[in-house]
Parts: C-alpha cells; sequence; structure tokens
C-alpha cells in the first residue's frame, strides 16, 4: 500500500515527476547507444533510432494516447538547433535538451489527461449523483450505489471515451 501512495504522491509532483522520468528514458537510451558504440555522444542516424526508443518509451509507460515521433527533417532541424557546441553530434545533456523540447507538447497532453481521469471525473460524478434521483428507473439504483463505486464506473467511462476521441483523432 505504501508503494501505491509513493507512486500516486510522485505523479502529482507534476513537472518535477515528469522531468524525473525523461531523464531516466534518456539516460536508459542513451547509455545503450554508449555501450554499443563505446562513445560519448550521439550521430544523426544514432539520434533517430534514440528517438523511436523514446516514444516506444513513453507510449509505454505514460498514460494516454500513442503519440507519433517526428519525421527525419525534422529531427534533423531540431538537432542542429540542440547542438550547442556545433560539433556536429549531441552529448548526454544536449539529447536530454533535444528530448525534453521534443517531448513537452507530448507530455502536456498526457498530463492534462491525468487531471481530467483523476480529479475532474470524479469530482462531477459526485456532482451529478444526486441530479440522477428523478430518473426514473436508474435513479434508485444510482443513489444505493456507494459514492466511490459511483465515481469509479464514471471515471472509467470519462477514460474510455478520452481513449476512443484520442484514437479517432
Amino acid at each position: 500500500m505504501g508503494q501505491v501512495l509513493a507512486t500516486v504522491q510522485d505523479k502529482f509532483q507534476g513537472k518535477q515527476w515528469r522531468q524525473r522520468q525523461l531523464r531516466k528514458i534518456t539516460d536508459k537510451v542513451f547509455d545503450h547507444f554508449k555501450a554499443d558504440t563505446g562513445k560519448e555522444h550521439l550521430v544523426f542516424e544514432d539520434l533517430y533510432i534514440a528517438i523511436l526508443l523514446v516514444y516506444n518509451d513513453i507510449n509505454k509507460h505514460i498514460p494516454g494516447p500513442h503519440n507519433d515521433p517526428p519525421s527525419k527533417a525534422e529531427a534533423k532541424v531540431m538537432m542542429e538547433t540542440f547542438d550547442f557546441n556545433q560539433d556536429g553530434v549531441l552529448d548526454r545533456e544536449e539529447f536530454y535538451d533535444f528530448i525534453q523540447k521534443l517531448t513537452s507538447d507530448t507530455l502536456t497532453l498526457v498530463s492534462r489527461n491525468l487531471i481530467i481521469a483523476l480529479v475532474v471525473a470524479p469530482a462531477m460524478a459526485l456532482m451529478t449523483k444526486r441530479a440522477t434521483e428523478g430518473v426514473p428507473g436508474v435513479g434508485k439504483v444510482v443513489q444505493k450505489m456507494p459514492n466511490a463505486i459511483y465515481a469509479s464506473l464514471i471515471t472509467l467511462g470519462v477514460v474510455l471515451v478520452q481513449n476512443m476521441s484520442d484514437a479517432s483523432d
């Protein structure tokens, strides 16, 4: 139970939590290439493969819709922007800054979806529970249902609708 509470607490810390998660992902990917090549930098070909790996991890570990990586042309332009020492390769910190900029919109979208799913939907469910009293057949069932179960069912419905709308985009 303590681990669950610690995880929930981490998720509500917002920006710091996202930065730690992104740092873990970028370090893991950078270390993968360092082990293969023995070099402390990424050339463009390795960088694009790294981008694909990062987006794969984001899609696996961070809740929300599938996020597509940028095209090679977009990545090339961004690489030139984040190659601060202009040596044609990215070191670990340049790579972290690159991925942070690249994924900022993705992480903002994920955060918004989490807030809706974890805060807004349950609150709205509890506020609307009383409104169902007058609905024939449904009102009595809803009123007998415990608040926690009702809020969970409504939240699940909101998440499903969110996922369906994200999948259609």
